[in-house]
């Protein structure tokens, strides 16, 4: 193997080890889901469906949702 190739998969091994970043908690988690090109944890995911609308935490799930970056698609 070249050296880059085990390079890569150290760095795919580590980013396994380590999670993903969630955009709600900026904490790094390994399990959860993806919106677009954007990570949310399981736990916050749970958060934001069981928040009531009328709940001050809605309104702050809602600013960090705004995080997520749509890409388009070009065919």
């Amino acid at each position: 193997m070249k050296s880059t190739e085990v390079e890569d998969m150290n760095s795919n091994c580590l980013h396994e080890s380590v999670g993903e970043k969630c955009i709600i908690c900026d904490m790094n988690k390994m399990a959860g889901i993806h919106l677009y090109t954007s990570f949310i944890c399981t736990d916050c995911e749970q958060e934001i469906i069981h928040t009531q609308t009328s709940d001050p935490k809605y309104q702050f799930y809602l600013n960090r949702l705004g995080r997520i970056k749509r890409t388009r698609l070009y065919s």
